[in-house]
Formats: C-alpha cells, structure tokens, sequence
C-alpha cells in the first residue's frame, strides 16, 4: 500500500503544482486528491518543499523521455529549421497535456513567479536549454553565440513563446473567444518561427550607425 500512496501523491502533486504553481498549491488539497493523509506527505517526502523537489526530478524524467533533450535535432538540418524544432519543442513542454507536459509547464511559472527551487532549474535544465538556442540563433546570424544581439533575440523567442502561455487572461479579454492551448501548437510554431527568422535576418544584416557627437558653439 506504501508504494500506491507514494505514487498517488506524487500524481496529485504535480497535476496541482503545474494548475495553481508552488506558492498558491497546498499540502491539504494534494492529499484529497491522493486519497491520502497529511501525514502521508511527512512520512514519504518530509515536507512541501521536498515533495515539491520529488515531483520536480520526477517530471523532468518523464519530460526527457517524451520530449529528449537534443529535441530530435539533427547536424544535417539547417539552422533556420533547428529554431523550427526548438520552438515547437518549447511550446510543448508548456502548453501540451498530460504528465510529460507538467514539467513544462511548471518551468513556465518559474520563469515568471520564481520560488526557491528557480536556481536548482536554472543550472539543471534552462542553461542548457537557453544555450543550445543561443547557438542556433547565433548561426541563423552568422554571430558569435556570445554577442549580446545573439542573447537579445533569444530571449525575444522565448517571450513569445511564455505569452502564448500566459496571458490568456489578457487574450481572451481583447478577443473574446480566442485561446491559445495544445491544438495551437503547429500554428504558433510557425507563426513564431517565421517572425523570429525575418527579425534575426533583420538584426543579422542591420549596419552599426556612427553617431557623430555634437559640435560645440
């Protein structure tokens, strides 16, 4: 019975962590779902915020089997369709459903309410994933990964991605009825790949201005 209630918390655990985020997600309401006891939650975890890490190591396994690290990206596909791949692969993880997407969408609230765990995730899993864009992007640009152009338009793609994940609220008030979810994915990966390639083309063949300094009078 041990290991069932284990796993009934860590399944109630992360669907509510993903739907209401760290802060707001409580002890209480994990265990109704489970079907368990509080105490179920200091004898297998210890507290909320190791069960928070459990259910953290947990996902990102299951994301990593579903959505694999390299992204299926491949040295012979062209730069401009490994930031095709990247993309798509992005608003999976944060927008798709079922368990391989809890993960996901528990690094998009990270990225905008971080809490004590944001650091661990930062050095475990968005480095990694922020430099292997980085590089993609620096050579759609034919630049240096580590030019802060490079570093701007990467973050550029990100953001595109985490509106469309969050600002629901904000979308569905401005035009009623629109929504942006799981069977948007294809149309937003194209429609982000194809603005983000025409800016990094933009940004690529943009010529430094001189600024002459004023003369004095």
């Amino acid at each position: 019975m041990i290991p069932k209630t284990r796993d009934a918390i860590m399944e109630a655990a992360g669907k509510i962590f993903a739907e209401e985020g760290y802060p707001k997600a409580t002890v209480r309401d994990i265990c109704r779902q489970a079907g368990a006891n509080i105490a179920a939650i200091n004898y297998h975890f210890g507290d909320k915020k190791a069960l928070y890490l459990a259910v953290l190591k947990h996902y990102k396994g299951e994301a990593s089997e579903t959505y694999p690290p390299d992204l299926g990206i491949k040295e012979t596909h062209k730069p401009e369709e490994k930031l095709r791949i990247y993309i798509r692969s992005f608003l999976t993880r944060i927008m798709d459903d079922g368990h391989p997407a809890w993960f996901g969408k528990l690094l998009a609230r990270e990225f905008t309410n971080p809490t004590w765990a944001f650091d661990i995730l930062v050095e475990e899993t968005i480095r990694p994933s922020f430099q292997l864009l980085t590089e993609i992007v620096a050579a759609v640009m034919r630049k240096s990964e580590n030019e802060r152009s490079v570093r701007l338009c990467s973050m550029s793609i990100v953001g595109q991605c985490l509106y469309f994940r969050h600002s629901h609220p904000v979308i569905s008030r401005l035009y009623p009825g629109e929504f942006f979810g799981p069977k948007q994915i294809d149309e937003l990966t194209e429609h982000i790949t194809l603005f983000s390639l025409r800016g990094l083309i933009k940004e690529k063949n943009k010529k430094s201005l001189q600024v002459k300094p004023c003369k004095k009078r």
